[in-house]
């Protein structure tokens, strides 16, 4: 029995070893950056890794060569709104962030193509969206670990982006479209409700049975501003006028619901018109 015992104890011993998982840390450990510039978001994620006694640019890193800029998979770098970086336009979206290092500028590189492990391996240049070359900045202290940051904010429309590393370093200047974006979004508001606006509280108003003469007047602005083309605004307010007892109406604004239709193409809503009127005919 001491024995069968002994031998479950073991085994058990070496199961959990075998289910183990050693724990240590990266060599080029994983960061990120988020950052908004007014009414942008811009977010980087890099891995980092460490000089540790080595020559980085010119030996580690060869001039000349699309290099990953860090370690590990590519650089990630999105946008949430349309930018410029040192003057050229990027559109929003998620790109994947490369250099070429020389001796005294370098090339920084934005690519639509993102799942890239180290550089890709055959540039094209249809995926490249950006290409600007800046000036090295020699550092008078060396940067142990490589970085990346965005600093020097201004009037939420400008800001410094730093890549550094060693005792080298390039900075870009990003530009959000910050004056642009609040001044669209001023003038939406103040025009007042869309169409859309309109459409969607006179349908809310119909479906939870509340003041159905205010959903009437809402459907009614909401066709005047978007057209007689709208069919499906019109079969709204069809529903909505059948619902008050104005059936002579309900027919009429089916009838026109369903002409916007078939001139549409839409045979779904050419059927629903056409049951409606039939149903209030009666």
């Amino acid at each position: 029995m001491k024995k069968v015992l002994l031998t479950a104890l073991v085994f058990a011993g070496f199961s959990m070893a075998s289910t183990a998982q050693v724990k240590s840390p990266q060599p080029s450990p994983s960061a990120s950056i988020s950052q908004t510039i007014g009414l942008t978001d811009i977010q980087i994620d890099y891995s980092r890794p460490g000089v540790k006694g080595r020559e980085i640019f010119g030996d580690l890193v060869p001039f000349g060569k699309v290099w990953r800029t860090g370690a590990n998979k590519a650089v990630q770098f999105s946008t949430s709104t349309k930018i410029t970086i040192e003057g050229k336009d990027v559109p929003a979206g998620n790109y994947a962030l490369f250099t070429i290092p020389n001796e005294k500028t370098w090339n920084v590189m934005l690519y639509s193509e993102t799942e890239i492990w180290g550089t890709p391996e055959k540039w094209i240049d249809s995926l490249e969206v950006l290409n600007v070359e800046v000036p090295v900045k020699k550092l008078s202290e060396s940067m142990e670990s490589f970085t990346i940051s965005i600093d020097n904010i201004v009037g939420g429309s400008t800001a410094d982006l730093s890549i550094g590393w060693s005792t080298t370093e390039v900075t870009l200047t990003i530009g959000a479209p910050t004056n642009e974006i609040a001044q669209e979004s001023i003038d939406k508001t103040m025009a007042g409700p869309s169409a859309n606006d309109y459409y969607r509280s006179a349908s809310f108003y119909l479906e939870q049975k509340k003041d159905l003469k205010q959903a009437h007047a809402w459907v009614k602005k909401a066709i005047e501003m978007r057209g007689e083309e709208a069919f499906w605004m019109l079969r709204r307010q069809s529903l909505i006028e059948a619902e008050l007892g104005m059936t002579k109406e309900a027919i009429a604004t089916a009838k026109r619901s369903m002409a916007s239709a078939e001139k549409a193409g839409n045979t779904d809503y050419v059927k629903m018109n056409k049951d409606s009127i039939e149903e209030w005919s009666k």
